[in-house]
């Protein structure tokens, strides 16, 4: 299973952001699904996640202006990033508990990362 991240850029203070995340290769299904993030010196830590049933979780710093989707029938998440702050600056990863066709375990699979960039 292999995921491919976009929609990262650079973008004003308040302004917004859509990013998606579209998983391929042999799947036969997908868990969860989730963001991270990592900004500069810092450790990668979690933004907000998704199960299969649509049930979300989100770090408290992006309650409120950030949002996740994901479209099953394309593998795909999404992450609205709206009222954006110079400290949402970070990469920012997607993530997925996927089983592959002829494996009995789901497996965690992480994206390439994609920059995100808050001017003030």
């Amino acid at each position: 299973v292999q995921l491919q991240a976009s929609g990262g850029g650079l973008v004003q203070a308040g302004g917004s952001l859509r990013l998606s995340c579209a998983a391929s290769g042999r799947i036969s299904s997908i868990n969860r699904m989730g963001w991270y993030r990592q900004a500069p010196r810092n450790e990668r830590e979690l933004v907000a996640t998704i199960t299969s049933g649509g049930s979300t979780n989100y770090a408290d710093s992006v309650k409120g202006r950030f949002t996740i989707s994901r479209d099953n029938t394309k593998n795909t998440v999404y992450l609205q990033l709206n009222s954006l702050k110079p400290e949402d600056t970070a990469v920012y990863y997607c993530a997925a508990e996927a089983l592959s066709y002829g494996d009995v375990r789901y497996k965690n699979t992480w994206g390439q990362g994609t920059l995100v960039t808050v001017s003030s």
